[in-house]
């Protein structure tokens, strides 16, 4: 059987000749050897005859594998003629030194191995054995001929050990080379295959819509595709120090929903078994940094899609062997258009409902009520007129509900100028303790400077008097138990913040409270946070309730992380 590296030797791998300029790096490291062992043994003087041919054989040894080294390592052609020439030189400085020294008495024989090992590891098995058979005839020659001289104990039982030996060795070297070579060859297939695949992959990732994030156990994302760097408002590092999502407050939903899938896998491992990914998907709402979004105009992050992403989340745990190679995967959808559409449609339902609301109930509402008023001023029994009430209650707050749907459907309109907020937010704030006779104190912080947004004036009012009405039901009632900011998170993000100093939501209750008819309270009718919500689509701004950790008042501990409903508004022009 043929060595690799004949079918190839017109293109040998680089591996060849690696293996090649070794093998020169060694004899070169020999030779020295040998100049060292024959100047500390020399007993006899330099200029003797026998002396001086060992001299002139170790320098010329030493020469020649200095110049086998540059031939290996700057003129890199034809490697088997390079490995036949200096194997044969091997072979013939060590057959001089052999012979010279005494032939077998000199143990020198052992030299012998070096080259034939490296013809049994570069050369075709042929050559190889052709390298041995040579070196074998040469241990017997000089036996014979030691022999027919009669010069004391010809040896030539162990020069047939040697030949023997020699071949077995070459052999099974050739064998193992063999089989390690075509191990190479398999694992630079594999090796070309595996780079031909993970660069289809990175095509493949690169070029779809949905955005992949490839995470450890403990939240730090090891890569990300393009489209989530888009989805997410920021460019993921590919080195350390990596992004960790619970240490970016934008990506804190997302981490939040990650931990929570995580740990209920590992709780519960029977319900991902096979496919390792969870069975429901998970909606989040994220606020990128949009100052990407800002330096390149006409992109798809342009108006309302700047303040927040509604992503759809979907996990997957890839699942190996090794706790420390275990990752997980999340796909996100962008689902922001899916929302715009849904609103659209939403309107216009919310129109068609509106014109028949106002024709079919808001009339015989009114009749129900003139009615009750007649009989409660004519009936003097005490149980009937509780029950009046009851009915003018009921009536009072189905008016109330239709009055709330009928201001839904109105669509804002564009203003002619954009809103000086804190002017606005501050004659709000003063009407509404005004109206109510409110005595407690509601703290009310502005940023240096007048911020404008675009947001129509009466929805603006409306959705601050519907947060204020909401936070003075759970307040404690105490001097700034209420507390309104408005912050300027970035150079192109204002926020306007309303929190009180009650309970925070519970994530059971956030999961429903823009929900229309959805209360806690018997007396609300579940519209009002929803109706708030809706009037700042309309006005392009987002509202939210959001978890928050606020500085205490020493500005040195940090406070519990409390919730407070906060409005993000579109285009911010600071004065």
């Amino acid at each position: 059987m043929r060595f690799a590296l004949q079918n190839n030797h017109n293109a040998p791998r680089a591996s060849f000749w690696q293996t090649l300029t070794t093998f020169t790096v060694t004899r070169l490291l020999i030779a020295a050897l040998l100049l060292v062992f024959l100047s500390l043994n020399s007993a006899r003087p330099f200029i003797d005859t026998e002396q001086l041919l060992y001299w002139q054989t170790c320098i010329l040894y030493l020469l020649l594998s200095i110049v086998f080294v540059g031939c290996a390592l700057f003129f890199r052609r034809g490697l088997l003629t390079q490995l036949a020439v200096q194997i044969s030189a091997d072979i013939a400085v060590i057959s001089i030194l052999y012979i010279s020294a005494g032939g077998g008495r000199s143990g020198l024989a052992i030299l012998y191995l070096f080259p034939l090992a490296g013809g049994a590891i570069l050369a075709p098995q042929i050559l190889a054995f052709f390298f041995v058979s040579t070196v074998t005839l040469i241990l017997l020659s000089e036996s014979g001929y030691a022999f027919l001289q009669l010069s004391g104990d010809p040896a030539i039982l162990q020069a047939g050990l040697y030949g023997a030996a020699f071949f077995v060795a070459v052999y099974a070297i050739n064998r193992l080379a063999a089989k390690l070579i075509k191990q190479e060859e398999l694992a630079a297939e594999r090796g070309n295959e595996l780079r031909l695949q993970e660069s289809i992959n990175r095509l493949v990732i690169a070029d779809t819509g949905d955005g992949i994030l490839v995470l450890k156990h403990d939240g730090t994302v090891i890569t990300s595709n393009p489209a989530a760097e888009r989805m997410l408002g920021i460019e993921v590092p590919r080195r350390p120090p990596l992004l960790t999502l619970s240490d970016h407050a934008a990506l804190a939903p997302i981490a939040q929903a990650f931990h929570s899938w995580f740990h209920s896998r590992v709780a519960s491992p029977e319900k991902n078994v096979g496919t390792g990914t969870a069975p429901e998907s998970t909606f989040v709402l994220i606020k990128p940094d949009n100052s990407r979004a800002a330096a390149s105009e006409g992109n798809a992050w342009a108006g309302r899609r700047e303040l927040t992403v509604h992503l759809k989340l979907r996990f997957a745990r890839i699942d190996t062997d090794y706790a420390l190679n275990d990752r997980s995967v999340i796909f996100m959808q962008d689902v922001s258009d899916i929302d715009n559409q849904a609103q659209q449609l939403k309107l216009a339902a919310m129109g068609r409902l509106t014109a028949s609301i106002a024709h079919e109930v808001r009339n015989p509402l009114s009749a129900i009520s003139y009615s009750a008023s007649l009989l409660r001023e004519e009936n003097r029994d005490p149980a009937q007129t509780r029950l009046l009430e009851i009915v003018t209650d009921n009536v009072a707050r189905m008016n109330r509900m239709i009055e709330d749907i009928l201001r839904l459907s109105r669509k804002a309109n564009r203003p002619d100028a954009p809103l000086a907020l804190a002017p606005a937010v501050a004659g709000t704030l003063a009407e509404f303790l005004e109206t109510r006779a409110i005595s407690q104190e509601i703290i009310f912080v502005a940023p240096i400077g007048t911020h404008y947004v675009w947001f129509d004036v009466i929805h603006l009012q409306e959705v601050l008097v519907n947060l204020l009405s909401n936070a003075l039901r759970y307040a404690s009632g105490n001097p700034g138990s209420i507390r309104i900011d408005i912050v300027a998170p970035s150079a192109h993000r204002l926020e306007l913040h309303v929190k009180d100093d009650g309970a925070s939501i519970t994530p059971q209750v956030r999961a429903h409270l823009f929900e229309p008819f959805y209360t806690t309270s018997s007396k609300g009718t579940g519209l009002g946070l929803y109706l708030a919500r809706e009037l700042c689509l309309n006005n392009d701004a987002v509202l939210d309730y959001e978890y928050r950790t606020s500085v205490a008042s020493n500005n040195v501990v940090p406070a519990e992380p409390g919730g407070r409903f906060v409005i993000t508004f579109a285009t911010v022009m600071p004065a």
